[in-house]
């Protein structure tokens, strides 16, 4: 059993030191691109060639002196083209890396300022909406009272119709109710003057026929007698007939023969009191009336 430990131990530790070898791997990469980038933008300085005299020399030399060799310094090596420094306005150019970075940037600042100009655009629309609706339940609420008002007008209108048209029923009912109490008072009027009429014309004739009556020796107490006498509108008596006897046939016949001497009797010039005369007379007699 302790083999198989020892196995399982070592194949644990192998991704560590794998780890740890691919991190100090990359380190060292990223160290020798940061040397690389730093002595590829150093500009190494040309070398410089002195000659050293111990004196000046003369302008002119003997014919015969021989030159001394002059020393020339060595050609410096070509040196490389030096990358474009950047101005100082401008940015380095970035890497490739950063291009990438920087393009993921702009994708997301593109994205953000869309959902952005949508944000604002819903909301202004939600502002737009809300003052539409806010408007359309102004209106609304104006139409109902401006309809509120015009029916209540109405009604008042109508109240005010049926006020006058009540105060002109009761006025014409007062008018008609006066009018037949008017007119009451005048039928009553006339009906007690017509009654006044007949009865000082029926007094006229009793007394008429009282002056004409003989009365009979053999009468005793005040016996009553009534007769139906038919007369013409001028008053002259056509008939006279007894409808209730007094029992004494003597006080009857004369009763009857006064009525016909005291033709014509006086009946009332006004038609409606005549009337209670013509065609026909109840009249009844006593001796002592």
């Amino acid at each position: 059993m302790k083999p198989v430990r020892e196995a399982a131990q070592v194949r644990r530790d192998n991704p560590k030191w794998a780890a740890g070898a691919l991190a100090f791997g990359v380190h060292a990469v990223f160290v020798l691109l940061l040397v690389f980038g730093v002595s590829w933008q150093t500009e190494h300085p040309a070398p410089v060639m002195v000659d050293l005299w111990q004196s000046v020399p003369r302008a002119e030399s003997p014919p015969d002196a021989v030159k001394p060799p002059v020393r020339t310094a060595p050609a410096p090596a070509p040196k490389p083209a030096p990358a474009p420094k950047p101005q100082a306005d401008e940015p380095p150019p970035p890497k490739a890396p950063d291009i990438a970075l920087e393009k993921e940037k702009q994708r997301a600042e593109t994205a953000r300022l869309k959902k952005l100009k949508a944000i604002q655009a819903a909301e202004e629309q939600a502002r737009k909406e809300a003052a539409r609706a806010e408007a359309d339940a102004l209106k609304q609420v104006r139409d109902k009272q401006a309809a509120e008002q015009k029916k209540q007008a109405l009604l008042r209108q109508m109240e005010a119709d049926e006020l006058k048209q009540s105060m002109a029923n009761e006025s014409a009912a007062n008018a008609a109710r006066a009018a037949r109490q008017a007119e009451a008072q005048a039928a009553g009027a006339r009906q007690a003057a017509l009654a006044q009429t007949v009865g000082r014309y029926r007094d006229l004739i009793r007394a008429t026929v009282r002056g004409n009556t003989r009365l009979p020796d053999n009468l005793k107490g005040n016996p009553q007698v009534r007769c139906l006498v038919k007369l013409l509108p001028t008053g002259d008596v056509v008939s006279v007939r007894v409808t209730q006897s007094s029992g004494n046939p003597a006080y009857d016949a004369a009763v009857v023969r006064a009525i016909e001497k005291s033709s014509p009797l006086p009946l009332p010039a006004e038609r409606e009191a005549r009337a209670a005369f013509v065609p026909e007379l109840s009249f009844s007699h006593r001796p002592q009336e």
